[in-house]
């Protein structure tokens, strides 16, 4: 089980989206992948995954490219067991160029709190570090 379990209200939606922001900004593929039903479906920008074992392995090879990967995610609706999110995320390439991603998602969860469908539409815009938004210590 992974709480808050549907159906949402408006605290338990901003709970799911927080806890999901939180984990993502761990930068931990196996710990994020343990979110995921085992045969969850996912979209993500034009990459089809089939399985919390596929997640993990996409989220290494994310996170293996997108260095120092900062997230914040703002919840936008919800009904009994579907959650959308619009979000915003920087990062940095090997060679150092930054960038701001931006996006929305589309969740629906199992009984069990488990998210078992995410569909989502990103845009990458290059920034330069000055204009980065999401400051921390690394």
């Amino acid at each position: 089980m992974r709480p808050p379990l549907p159906p949402f209200n408006h605290e338990t939606a901003l709970a799911k989206v927080q806890a999901a922001e939180d984990g993502w900004n761990t930068r931990d593929p196996a710990k994020v992948a343990q979110a995921y039903s085992e045969d969850t479906r996912w979209r993500n920008r034009s990459v089809f995954l089939v399985g919390r074992d596929a997640v993990e392995k996409f989220l290494q090879g994310k996170w293996d490219r997108e260095l120092d990967y900062r997230l914040k995610k703002t919840l936008w609706a919800f009904t009994e067991n579907r959650i959308a999110v619009k979000f915003e995320y920087e990062y940095h390439n090997s060679e150092d160029q930054w960038f701001r991603a931006y996006g929305n998602e589309l969740w629906e969860f199992a009984p069990d709190g488990l998210m078992q469908t995410r569909e989502a539409s990103i845009n990458d815009l290059p920034i330069s570090s000055t204009e980065r938004k999401f400051l921390w210590e690394r």
